[in-house]
């Protein structure tokens, strides 16, 4: 029987139960959990893969300043159409907005894993996953604004409730579209032994 381990020393600073459970899958439990305190404005001209970097350090410096000598781990998904980053929906507006606008065409999502150490070390890996919805109709849009799945969702989209059903087809990593990239947090949390004990057999 395989249990998960808490790893003391790692901080998850995200306030996002999908990436929590994400990580858990990985057998992984951080010490703590810390919502990092950030400006999530883009900037003016600034490209979607350069916002997602910008906010995935942002996160883990912020969170940095109360927890000197821990391992951070922050990751940021960004949808975008073009050049243009969508919102983080909290109207049924916006999201109403975003979802016209991405119904029928493909877009990109970007997701960029930090992980900071604590002599400072900061490692970024960042993926792209290119998306395509089907041509939605009004009572679909209808629908999915009823929900309320979409609030707080980069471009009004959880690809993990009804917005899963628009995905004609998808290019990259599911799990990096849905806010955490598995392989590559793999790769940065075993860098530094902190994926040698998650797994137990007891």
């Amino acid at each position: 029987m395989k249990t998960k381990v808490k790893t003391n020393s790692l901080i998850l600073a995200s306030s996002s139960k999908q990436r929590l459970g994400l990580l858990n899958q990985m057998n992984v439990s951080p010490g703590l959990i810390v919502s990092p305190d950030i400006n999530e404005s883009p900037n003016k001209k600034e490209l979607p893969k350069q916002y997602s970097i910008r906010m995935a350090q942002s996160k883990v410096h912020s969170v940095r300043k109360s927890y000197p000598d821990y391992f951070i781990l922050s990751a940021d998904t960004v949808v975008s159409c073009g050049r243009r980053v969508l919102p983080k929906t909290e109207t049924k507006q916006e999201v109403e907005k975003c979802i016209r606008l991405l119904s029928g065409r493909r877009h990109r999502v970007y997701t960029t894993v930090c992980l900071l150490t604590p002599n400072d070390s900061v490692h970024i890996k960042s993926t792209i996953t290119i998306i395509k919805f089907k041509r939605l109709t009004e009572q679909e849009i209808s629908n999915y604004l009823l929900s309320n799945q979409w609030s707080g969702k980069a471009g009004g989209c959880n690809l993990q409730g009804i917005a899963g059903m628009f995905i004609l087809w998808l290019r990259g990593s599911y799990f990096s579209a849905i806010g955490l990239p598995l392989y590559e947090t793999y790769c940065l949390l075993s860098q530094y032994g902190l994926l040698k004990d998650s797994i137990v057999d007891i």
